[in-house]
């Protein structure tokens, strides 16, 4: 079937594309577009691929279910779109690298910037009914992104994954830790951050390795 994906990654999942379980995805995300107030928009639900080669992908970060207020959502984990308030992990994650890193943190919360340096900012679940957490878990996104974990754990070698929280770990479960870099501490939301998110030095610890396996930092 015909999913608006970037080339390089449609390649590569044409096979989850055809299976029923995505057929019956489709129709139930379709259905609820015309039924409900649904983010991100239509158009960005893929967006974490679309500013992310499959080639290019060199750090993957799990998330778990888009943002469900108004504005929010724009296709990539913890991201949120230009003028939009940074929601409370977010804030973490950037106070965190300010103090790993010594930067600044920025006015606007929207990781594009990273995503286009190499970063996959990837939700387990792609969309989400309006104000309704979790509305959209159990349909047939976990599938996918399992799908998707598991082609760049198989098919790449050298990637760092960061999976914060037991929700990530858990997925992240199918990553092959030999070939992969795999860096794990508390979920940044403000329930769980002070238990290891802060002072875990992920960014540092990404850019030591990235640096030592001949790869371009990212620019956190």
């Amino acid at each position: 079937m015909d999913v608006k994906i970037a080339p390089s990654w449609k390649e590569h999942l044409e096979n989850e594309f055809n299976k029923p379980y995505f057929h019956n995805l489709v129709n139930f995300v379709k259905n609820e577009y015309k039924t409900y107030t649904v983010y991100p928009p239509g158009k960005e639900i893929f967006n974490a691929f679309g500013h992310c080669d499959f080639d290019a992908v060199k750090v993957v970060i799990i998330g778990q279910d888009p943002y469900h207020g108004p504005g929010q959502a724009n296709g990539l984990c913890f991201s949120v779109s230009d003028g939009i308030r940074k929601p409370p992990s977010l804030l973490n994650i950037f106070k965190e690298i300010k103090n790993d890193l010594g930067k600044e943190i920025p006015e606007s919360g929207n990781l594009e910037r990273w995503a286009d340096q190499g970063v996959l900012l990837l939700n387990a679940t792609l969309t989400v009914r309006a104000n309704t957490a979790g509305s959209h878990q159990n349909k047939g996104w976990e599938d996918f992104t399992d799908a998707v974990i598991k082609k760049l754990s198989d098919e790449k070698e050298g990637l760092v994954f960061l999976l914060w929280g037991a929700y990530a770990q858990k997925k992240g479960a199918v990553i092959d830790e030999h070939k992969h870099y795999v860096l794990k501490c508390a979920h940044p939301s403000p329930f769980a951050a002070d238990r290891g998110f802060f002072g875990c030095k992920h960014f540092s610890k990404t850019n030591e390795y990235l640096k030592k396996t001949g790869k371009t930092e990212i620019d956190w």
